[in-house]
């Protein structure tokens, strides 16, 4: 067994996944969702698949219960596709590290801009 192959399977699941949100599910509240990576277990039989929303909590939470309700339909539709003998156990979680890199960012533009007034001032 290749020691990439959670990898390659993480891939077509964040692949399958997008797709399957955009052309196959209706449901209002995971129109805003965007996959943002799969962690796979080493044997396949999970992957957490990352999501994130607007920065709005209300739709961080509807997009969670959207989400939660679609996964066995998401489950069985990536068994059709993937043509695994498994189909991994699918965990979908927020992933805060969008808004932690937004915070940081514009942190470094606030000593940035505090650097700029300090030299502008001598």
């Amino acid at each position: 067994m290749s020691s990439y192959r959670p990898e390659r399977v993480g891939e077509q699941i964040h692949k399958e996944t997008t797709r399957l949100l955009m052309y196959s599910i209706k449901d209002p509240r995971v129109v805003m969702v965007r996959i943002t990576g799969v962690q796979m277990s080493r044997d396949i039989s999970s992957a957490k698949i990352y999501f994130t929303v607007n920065d709005k909590t209300a739709d961080r939470k509807n997009a969670e219960k959207g989400l939660k309700s679609a996964a066995p339909f998401i489950r069985r539709e990536l068994g059709k596709i993937l043509q695994l003998r498994f189909v991994p156990n699918i965990f979908f979680r927020y992933d805060e590290s969008i808004e932690y890199g937004q915070k940081i960012d514009a942190l470094l533009h606030q000593v940035q801009d505090d650097l700029h007034d300090n030299s502008t001032d001598s």
